[in-house]
């Protein structure tokens, strides 16, 4: 779909669709007349994402014209923008619409509405069927959505969103993939490729090299499956940097998750596949900060493996020494994904990334803890989470700040270790990030827990179901506006 910017006058626009805009908090004077009867029967009322598809409205050009509610006018951002947007593309392409036309008028009309038109445009494009051989939503195509109402000034923004949705859906198309078909050795040439495409450094370690270096905590999830594990790194310097920065983005890459010895009951087990989620949108976050450009330095980690059951693999009471040198008690081997990014932790720390960012499917406690609407973020430091905070915000992914007290530590102790895999039942997302924290040390730090957020079960009006994309947005914009 080619996305652009144009169109002066809207009622002569000849487009088989175009969107407008409606609030609760009256009638657009286009449509009062021509739609009174909608209007007053309260078919439309602007309430929030609500949509009405009328053909042949009197006075305009455009063969069908796409009433999208902005609910109340206080509560109108660009992340409701990128919604619109979405709900409008996945509505229209099924109704053999090849050219429409999103109007972003008067003060609607920013930059940043600009860019949140296009990320939404693109990834509400987006399907999961990509393995269908008929019937494919992904065949209905939208050939041409132009932004209307933004005038040539915003062609940067305009840009930029692209840049990110495009990213976000190749996070997408990574994380959807079946275990049998991304391996960890696929997941590694995902990224080699992007990589390859977008003048990234991408340094791939086996496991010999894993082994080599002491990564031990890793190399025992690894240890039960037939796939080798793969650790991926992707590195992006500026030319002329803007600061000493050097940003670690982590992602967990378990591109199947059994729970290995602790064996996970079957049902919704399938799911699991999307226990690299965190990892893929590493991988679509560093197309995005090569093409983008930022002035501090970003390195993509994703530690990627499979968590399997087998004659070797691990078991509950072993010990396994990491590549920061402390021993770690395994209780539960379903506690995998913090094994793995304890190590990429040390690496990057070792590499010398001066603040660090963990994204990864890692415990259902923060499912119960905060539904399927917000990520749980746990920091070592205040000004860093400042920033994350507020990149999250600009991006639209909704996030939660929760605690991380020494008196988690507690539940962590063991006379066999240093530390043990597991803490008790109770606030199992924050002992799960003391965990990490463990391996951080002083280092500016923050975890991610995206286990309700990385895939949706259902479809919204304005997502496919499947992967998300999410930490995406708040990565990049955490890169690009660094202070």
């Amino acid at each position: 779909m080619e996305i652009k910017l144009g169109v002066a006058d809207l009622s002569a626009v000849d487009t088989d669709a175009l969107v407008l805009i409606e609030s609760e908090a009256g009638l657009r004077p286009d449509l009062a007349g021509p739609l009174a009867a909608l209007y007053d029967s309260g078919e439309i009322k602007g309430k929030a994402l609500e949509l009405t598809l009328v053909h042949g409205v009197a006075g305009f050009e455009a063969r069908r014209i796409l009433v999208v509610g902005a609910g109340k006018p206080e509560k109108f951002d660009a992340a409701l923008v990128r919604k619109m947007a979405a709900a409008a593309v996945r509505l229209l392409k099924g109704k053999g619409v090849k050219s429409a036309v999103f109007a972003l008028e008067g003060e609607r009309a920013t930059a940043a509405n600009v860019s949140a038109a296009a990320v939404g445009l693109i990834t509400g494009a987006w399907e999961p069927d990509v393995h269908k051989t008929e019937n494919k939503e992904t065949d209905k195509a939208i050939d041409v959505f132009t932004v209307a109402g933004a005038v040539s000034e915003f062609s940067a923004a305009l840009a930029y969103g692209v840049v990110i949705g495009e990213a976000i859906n190749l996070s997408r198309d990574i994380a959807v993939e079946p275990p049998n078909l991304l391996t960890p050795t696929t997941m590694a040439n995902r990224a080699r490729a992007m990589a390859a495409v977008n003048g990234l450094p991408c340094e791939v370690l086996d496991r010999d090299r894993m082994a080599q270096l002491g990564m031990g905590a890793l190399l025992g999830v690894a240890q039960g499956s037939a796939e080798p594990p793969a650790f991926i790194v992707m590195q992006y310097k500026p030319e002329k940097p803007s600061s000493d920065t050097h940003l670690a983005l982590i992602g967990k890459g378990v591109t199947f998750d059994t729970g290995g010895i602790s064996i996970k009951p079957s049902e919704g087990m399938e799911k699991m596949k999307y226990d690299m989620a965190g990892g893929a949108s590493v991988i679509g976050t560093m197309q995005a900060i090569a093409r983008l450009k930022p002035g501090i330095a970003v390195t993509g980690i994703v530690p990627a493996v499979e968590n399997m059951p087998g004659g070797r693999a691990q078991r509950p009471g072993d010990i396994v020494t990491s590549l920061s040198g402390k021993t770690i008690e395994i209780l539960n081997t379903d506690a995998e994904g913090r094994l793995i990014l304890a190590d990429a932790i040390t690496y990057a720390k070792n590499l010398g990334c001066t603040h660090l960012v963990d994204a990864a499917t890692l415990t259902g406690a923060i499912v119960v803890a905060l539904g399927y609407t917000s990520s749980g973020v746990f920091a070592s430091d205040d000004a860093f989470l400042a920033q994350w905070m507020e990149a999250s915000k600009v991006s639209g992914e909704k996030m939660w700040h929760m605690p991380l007290d020494d008196e988690y530590r507690e539940q962590l102790k063991t006379v066999y270790a240093d530390i043990q895999n597991i803490g008790g039942r109770w606030g199992g997302a924050c002992s799960a990030a003391m965990f990490l924290k463990e391996f951080s040390g002083d280092t500016p730090w923050i975890h991610v827990d995206i286990a309700g957020t990385a895939w949706l079960d259902d479809a919204k009006p304005f997502l496919a179901k499947g992967p998300t994309g999410v930490p995406l947005g708040t990565f990049v914009n955490l890169a690009m506006n660094w202070k």
